[in-house]
């Protein structure tokens, strides 16, 4: 994945989760706030209640009382004539009819609650002859009591007002003056219209008066096992409301009823999800436009990155000139600069390098030019002893000056292909040859040597084994082997020269009888410089061998056991292939 894709990506996560956790955050305060903004409400409906209740029964009454107080007024209450009490009370009983209103009542009764008169009963409500609570309430008489109460199935609020009159031994209860409205959805409607919520009069299961709908209406009156005086959310299929409830008391304290407030959330939920329908898009067109920021901010962050990038791609193929333009001074800024003095100090010392291998080039050339002149020359020189300081037949003499004529020219062709490799030309020429008259070329120089130092030196090599080489160069090759051996045998020894032919191929063995090879030195043996123990030379000769039999197609290795001299082998292709070789090879022994 693209560092760009993980940044952009990242980020768009980050940017989700905030804007999630956020909209989360906002949703839940809107709906506490709102839920809070409610339940104040409905607490402020159900104090608007308490006080045009309370107003209501004080001015029932402040009626009765005056009423009661009045003395021709309670002199017409002792005839229990409805006409006269009627005429007598006057204004004061059409006011207290006006207050009751609709469904209310107005009754006479005894200090037992049978009723005396039935002043004013209005609507379908039929009172009964003995109203029981009268006769409870006589214990805090001659105070004024109000409650609930329940007549015919019907939930009334009454007011309890008794009448004396002055007797030889004080005041004497003589009548009880009964007032009272009924709790009706009208009622309710009142309520509603004055404090904006819904109300709900009910005792059990009974539904007395309510606002709500109807199937509302049931579902509350079956829910009667709720707190009250807690607010407290309805939820329920046609039933969302904020409730707050009291109980409604009779004349004695006594729980006859409960009263609910309530408070619709359909308009809350209604506004909550359109709140949410916004905060929804706002939160799409936002998430858009935080992506669309973020891959542009994105894209300029990597910028940068993918020229640093592009630029380690070209010093990675070796174009240490490659470059990158710092474009801030923050981070990624100074990492521009640090890589352009890393190209730099890399450009630096690449060249530095050249140079130096340049002049290790130009050693090393020199050093295998005089390691290929030293043979030749070795040659040369022991030639040259035995003539000088030897009388040798003539035959030796010719035979001597032929190989000091020999290294001589191979000095001058090895100087020939030097000037050549310097020119740019090649001087490799490979033609089928004898791979015996190879191996003679390189064995006639040395046999001075050999005779000096008292090594018999044996060739044994077909002479119809062909190979396809620059004979200049194998030749050397087998030279510098030769050599190595007469190195390690400066007190006489045996030296053998033979070959093996195998399938498509011809196994050359140079074997001497000197102290081999250690074990230690053996695994860098053909590596360039590899010269511990040698006496002369700069360790290049075996390099120089081995690269050249491979440059012919071939292999080269070497077997030693220390005090059991060491044998080199060099494998070459044939150039055709060669007939089982006869069974006396030619051999020419020198001792």
């Amino acid at each position: 994945m693209r560092l760009l894709t993980k940044i952009w990506l990242s980020t768009s996560l980050a940017i989700t989760v905030l804007f999630v956790v956020t909209g989360w955050i906002v949703s839940q305060h809107l709906v506490n706030t709102t839920m809070k903004q409610l339940t104040a409400e409905v607490a402020s409906s159900l104090r608007a209640y308490r006080s045009l209740w309370r107003a209501r029964a004080q001015a029932l009454e402040t009626l009765s009382g005056h009423i009661s107080r009045a003395p021709h007024v309670r002199a017409a209450f002792g005839t229990s004539d409805v006409a006269t009490i009627r005429d007598t009370a006057g204004d004061l009983l059409r006011n207290l009819e006006r207050e009751i209103g609709e469904g209310g009542l107005l009754v006479v009764a005894d200090p037992r609650g049978r009723v005396i008169t039935r002043l004013a009963v209005v609507g379908s409500t039929t009172v009964p002859d003995e109203l029981h609570f009268v006769d409870q309430a006589r214990a805090r008489f001659p105070a004024q009591q109000s409650g609930f109460g329940l007549i015919q199935d019907r939930l009334y609020q009454f007011v309890v007002t008794p009448v004396y009159v002055q007797s030889g031994t004080g005041l004497a209860l003589i009548n009880v003056l009964v007032t009272g409205f009924e709790v009706s959805d009208a009622v309710a409607a009142q309520l509603k219209l004055s404090t904006g919520s819904d109300f709900a009069f009910y005792s059990g299961s009974r539904l007395f008066a309510s606002t709500l709908e109807r199937r509302a209406s049931s579902l509350l009156s079956l829910m009667n096992h709720r707190p009250e005086g807690v607010p407290e959310r309805l939820a329920a299929p046609d039933l969302n409301y904020i409730e707050l409830s009291e109980p409604l008391l009779d004349l004695e304290g006594r729980k006859v009823g409960r009263l609910s407030v309530l408070r619709s959330l359909e308009a809350a939920t209604a506004g909550y999800a359109a709140l949410r329908r916004q905060i929804a898009a706002i939160w799409i067109v936002s998430l858009g436009l935080g992506f669309l920021i973020t891959y542009v901010l994105a894209r300029r962050i990597i910028r940068p990155i993918e020229a640093l990038d592009h630029a380690a791609a070209e010093v990675a193929h070796e174009n240490y000139a490659s470059r990158v333009e710092p474009v801030s001074n923050d981070e990624i800024g100074r990492l521009a600069r640090t890589f352009n003095n890393m190209c730099a100090s890399i450009q630096d010392a690449r060249e530095e390098l050249i140079r130096n291998e340049r002049l290790s080039t130009i050693g090393r050339l020199a050093s295998s030019i005089v390691h290929d002149l030293r043979n030749p020359l070795a040659a040369i020189y022991g030639g040259s002893e035995l003539l000088v300081h030897t009388e040798l037949p003539v035959h030796q003499q010719k035979r001597l000056a032929g190989n000091i004529y020999k290294a001589s020219r191979k000095m001058q062709d090895m100087l020939a292909d030097l000037l050549n490799i310097s020119r740019g030309k090649t001087t490799e020429e490979r033609e089928e040859r004898p791979l015996r008259d190879i191996v003679q070329a390189a064995v006639d120089p040395l046999r001075s040597v050999a005779e000096t130092q008292r090594v018999e030196l044996v060739v044994s090599v077909p002479d119809e084994v062909l190979v396809a080489a620059d004979r200049g160069r194998l030749e050397r090759a087998f030279s510098n082997l030769l050599v190595n051996a007469l190195e390690e045998m400066p007190g006489g020894g045996h030296l053998t020269v033979d070959a093996h032919i195998d399938p498509g191929s011809v196994t050359v063995r140079v074997q001497d009888t000197g102290p081999g090879i250690r074990p230690e030195i053996r695994e860098q043996l053909f590596q360039p410089f590899a010269s511990a123990g040698k006496r002369n030379g700069m360790g290049l000769g075996l390099a120089l061998a081995r690269q050249t039999v491979r440059d012919h197609g071939g292999e080269m290795w070497v077997e030693s056991e220390p005090g059991r001299g060491a044998a080199f082998f060099i494998r070459l292709p044939l150039a055709q292939p060669v007939a089982e070789p006869a069974a006396d090879l030619q051999k020419q022994n020198v001792t």
